[in-house]
């Protein structure tokens, strides 16, 4: 199986990502929907917006069967998603502790 990442448009108050699932047997169309709320200062950057729809995509047909295949071609990235995210790609820094000053 090969994903291709085929582009992005803006809807609304969205980022669609679109992605082709290439297969032996056949191509499968595939969007991604990021509110575009969660691309604020303290949250993703645009360039993380195909890479967080890739890891969605991804997850979601690792979990298919046979039997059970991804439902409808349209998946939504949830506040979960984005805090799992940044915390993989951009850990927090332990915060340092103030050395207690003896003078």
């Amino acid at each position: 199986m090969y994903i291709q990442y085929v582009g992005c448009n803006v809807a609304g108050s969205s980022r669609i990502y679109n992605y082709d699932v290439l297969d032996t047997k056949e191509k499968r169309e595939f969007s991604v929907q990021v509110q575009s709320e969660a691309f604020r200062p303290s949250g993703l950057k645009l360039q993380d917006g195909p890479d967080i729809c890739f890891d969605r995509l991804k997850r979601e047909l690792g979990a298919e069967t046979q039997e059970s295949r991804t439902e409808g071609h349209h998946l939504s990235i949830r506040g979960r998603d984005v805090a799992e995210y940044l915390e993989q790609h951009y850990p927090r820094q332990p915060v340092a502790k103030k050395a207690a000053s003896g003078r």
